[in-house]
């Protein structure tokens, strides 16, 4: 028993082996596709497929929550895991299926936070092609905006659309206004009308305040930094670039060439 769940544990961490990679791979594939499905949603389809969307979205859900369980009991310390950044988001993935029964509007809006999950694969820079920490960090910054933009606009159209359908009738209209207004331009050609509406829209100028210009200038220090660098791959662990008075690689000290 104490093998299998530390096998568990592994692969559902893991994304260098073909299995771990296909595991975590899959389970990234899904949240994709669950967002794709939630942004369908929010269109005129006929019945019939958005029957099959639904049927295709809780399938979804039932794997979300076997691999929440799995994460659980492999778990060396289930407190620790189930208070954790990553623990909270994916309990927050699958707690619409299990409160589904219930009549509680507002626990709809914890299914656009899945698209968070997708963090957690970020900082794997050979899953998606790139060469160089720079580039991890580009991507971490781009999809961070767009993971927060999403958020916000599914949150907005689902707060929105019942109390002002003329106004917010697709998802892509809470996608623009959630970027005109974290951008604090503010055309003011859509605008919220209900209490909560509002107070997300406050908050959602607070974040373009606060954390677009952070995220770009982390960004602008990254570049410089690797401006003031030179090529030189390390054999030890694979670095591409180190100062230019380096000798020895500054993740492995391995020696430089």
């Amino acid at each position: 028993m104490l093998l299998l769940r530390e096998k568990t544990a592994f692969y559902l961490k893991d994304l260098e082996t073909p299995v771990g990679k296909t595991i975590n791979l899959t389970i990234a594939g899904l949240v994709l596709l669950s967002s794709i499905i939630f942004v369908a949603e929010t269109y005129q389809i006929p019945d019939t497929v958005r029957f099959n969307l639904n049927t295709i979205d809780t399938i979804i859900l039932i794997i979300f929550a076997l691999e929440y369980f799995l994460r659980l009991w492999s778990s060396d310390n289930k407190i620790k895991y189930i208070f954790s950044f990553y623990g909270l988001i994916d309990l927050m993935a699958i707690a619409p299926y299990f409160f589904g029964v219930i009549d509680i509007s507002f626990i709809r809006l914890l299914r656009w936070f899945r698209i968070l999950r997708l963090l957690r694969f970020i900082d794997r820079k050979f899953l998606f092609g790139i060469s160089s920490d720079d580039g991890v960090i580009f991507a971490r910054i781009l999809f961070t905006l767009f993971a927060i933009i999403f958020v916000y606009s599914g949150l907005i159209y689902q707060v929105e659309h019942p109390v002002n359908p003329k106004v917010f009738v697709t998802f892509l209209d809470a996608f623009y206004f959630s970027i005109v207004t974290m951008t604090t331009v503010g055309f003011g050609d859509v605008t919220p009308v209900s209490e909560l509406g509002r107070l997300l829209t406050v908050l959602m100028i607070l974040t373009g305040i606060a954390l677009i210009p952070w995220q770009v200038g982390d960004l602008i220090k990254r570049l410089v930094k690797t401006a003031n660098q030179v090529e030189t791959v390390c054999l030890g662990c694979g670095l591409a670039f180190h100062d230019a008075d380096a000798k020895f690689c500054k993740i492995c000290g391995t020696k430089l060439n």
